[in-house]
């Protein structure tokens, strides 16, 4: 389970925030169900309401520096546009 304001990746937003993890019911007196409130780190406007479990979004936690450089000259990173801001994130950050 990730934790608020943990950074992760997601498969359709890309580098994102856990902004919040909230509980949704289709009905009042409803049990909710805990849902993961994602927000680009690049555009807040883009937000995402994921199931903490059963989600179908493969989402992960960042990744390490290493890995990020592993995947730098990759073919999947010409092919994945959200995949190559990842991966230009975690070097940025890893420059500061």
């Amino acid at each position: 389970m990730f934790e608020k304001k943990q950074i992760i990746y997601s498969e359709t937003q890309g580098v994102c925030r856990v902004d919040n993890i909230v509980s949704l019911s289709a009905a009042r007196g409803e049990v909710g169900v805990p849902y993961y409130v994602l927000k680009s780190v690049f555009d807040d406007s883009k937000v995402s309401y994921i199931p903490v479990d059963n989600h179908q979004v493969a989402l992960r936690e960042l990744f390490t520096e290493e890995e990020a450089r592993a995947l730098e000259n990759s073919e999947a990173l010409e092919k994945d546009e959200l995949l190559k801001q990842a991966v230009e994130y975690v070097l940025a950050e890893a420059q500061k």
